[in-house]
């Protein structure tokens, strides 16, 4: 990629060129600021209200046993969008997958609204997936082009922070619109608050360096790279490794070995080397963003759906018990942005990973009917404090250790991680649900949420080993 000379390396615009006091909402800074966390806090009111409305889209559309689908399918298109957005930044800058992904999310959210059967709001939620890779990639150039080094952490913490307000407020309007309006509105007017990111972001991305477009850099050049190609490979395989997985039969056969050779040699080479092995360095920083994501966003998805199944909680009720993660998630965020914490930042990442499992542990008791259902409540706001400290951290972690040539291809490797995480559990939690006697709308046997929470917990605990290794 060959770039302007003002763009080539972002740490050029470090303290030589602005005062060491200035910080994220100073007058240079704070247009840009705000444009992002405008554009978190939509994805983050979509996650949060999502959660909230999908036990009663499921059990309206007759699609319980494909309950997972709904998750999983977000998260397989954007695997593929990540690295189409990766490409695309390096090679002609973040603006046009950043703009492309808030498009394409907002189509995804009016195809799931409108859907007439689980199938059909299964594929709106893979456009809202395909919208969202591009979206979060994007961001995270922007971050390594426009802020120097000094004020990354403190991006990271304005990132987890634009999911307070979200994270308080979406379960509670969701509920309500769901309980009074029907499901349906709490994904067709989401679209709405589209024009305020935009508003707000275009100037401020217009004034960025431009980074000139290097040989072959067209969208037919990107989307025919090796990255993208692999990229999708991965996401077809691991479809057709859910399906097969969800359908015990001989003729799964079929399509479990297609999903696994497409998904085994595309992971490997899209991942940076060793990170299986948990290599010192980078990869085990793309390592545990998997694993994190993973376990949090399985256990997370079930969440709502056991409250509601087992222990009667209306939506309103269910998604709110979520909302303690969000709130503790941020506060954690801005702790681990402290410069005094810096030199402990693997350990702040460790530590994540332990109070992640301890609260997935702690899920399940639940179902207990001695157990008040707010012991899940109390739980999540141990995970998402976990959350907070390692996801912000290897967030930083990973724009330390990239070279800035590099930034968008680590940056869409640290969320493809995250992606395949999120895929490759939430698949595996929704065959442990289906498994366990979890597919009858109204009647799923607590032996199937405990499978998910427990095998959840387990990632967690790998991840929080995997940390010595950083």
């Amino acid at each position: 990629m060959t770039a302007d000379p003002i763009s080539a390396d972002p740490r050029d615009l470090d303290d030589d060129r602005e005062p060491a006091t200035e910080g994220v909402l100073s007058p240079r800074h704070r247009a840009l600021t705000l444009g992002i966390i405008s554009v978190v806090s939509l994805v983050a009111f979509e996650a949060s209200a999502v959660n909230t409305a999908m036990p009663v889209a499921a059990r309206a559309l007759d699609g319980v046993g494909l309950y997972a689908f709904a998750f999983s399918a977000f998260f397989t298109a954007s695997l593929f969008a990540m690295a189409l957005s990766g490409e695309w930044s390096d090679r002609r800058g973040p603006l046009a997958p950043l703009f492309s992904g808030i498009a394409a999310f907002g189509v995804g959210l009016l195809i799931a609204g409108g859907a007439q059967s689980m199938g059909m709001f299964v594929a709106g939620r893979g456009v809202q997936g395909f919208g969202g890779g591009l979206v979060v990639v994007s961001l995270y150039v922007v971050v390594g082009r426009a802020y120097p080094e000094r004020l990354r952490p403190s991006v990271m913490a304005a990132f987890s922070a634009a999911w307070v307000v979200p994270v308080i407020v979406g379960p509670l309007v969701a509920g309500t619109v769901t309980e009074q309006l029907g499901w349906r509105w709490v994904f067709l007017s989401i679209p709405v608050l589209i024009l305020l990111p935009l508003a707000v972001m275009l100037p401020a991305l217009r004034k960025l360096p431009r980074t000139r477009p290097a040989a072959g850099a067209g969208l037919r050049q990107v989307l025919g790279n090796r990255r993208c190609l692999l990229a999708l490979a991965v996401a077809a395989g691991a479809c057709l490794l859910q399906y097969a997985g969800q359908h015990p039969t001989w003729l799964a056969l079929l399509p479990a070995t297609v999903g696994l050779a497409l998904l085994g040699p595309g992971v490997v080479r899209l991942l940076p080397r060793g990170t299986f092995r948990a290599a010192r360095g980078l990869p085990t920083v793309v390592l545990m963003r998997g694993l994190a994501a993973g376990a949090l966003v399985a256990a997370e998805s079930f969440i709502p759906l056991m409250l509601v199944t087992q222990r009667g909680l209306s939506a309103t009720l269910a998604g709110l018990s979520l909302t303690g993660g969000g709130l503790t998630w941020a506060l954690a965020s801005y702790v681990q942005s402290r410069p005094r914490l810096d030199p402990y930042r693997e350990r702040l990442m460790g530590l994540g990973m332990g109070l992640l499992a301890a609260a997935i542990v702690m899920v399940p008791l639940a179902l207990l009917d001695g157990v008040p259902p707010w012991i899940v409540a109390a739980a999540w706001t141990i995970g998402g404090f976990g959350m907070g400290l390692n996801i912000s951290s290897g967030g930083v972690l990973l724009l330390k250790l990239s070279r800035p040539e590099e930034a968008g291809s680590n940056s869409a490797s640290l969320q493809m991680s995250d992606a395949l995480g999120n895929v490759t559990f939430v698949g595996v939690s929704g065959v442990l649900f289906v498994a366990f006697g979890g597919a009858s709308a109204g009647t799923s046997h607590p032996a199937a949420f405990v499978a998910v929470f427990a095998t959840m917990a387990a990632v967690a605990a790998a991840g929080a080993v995997a940390a010595a290794r950083l």
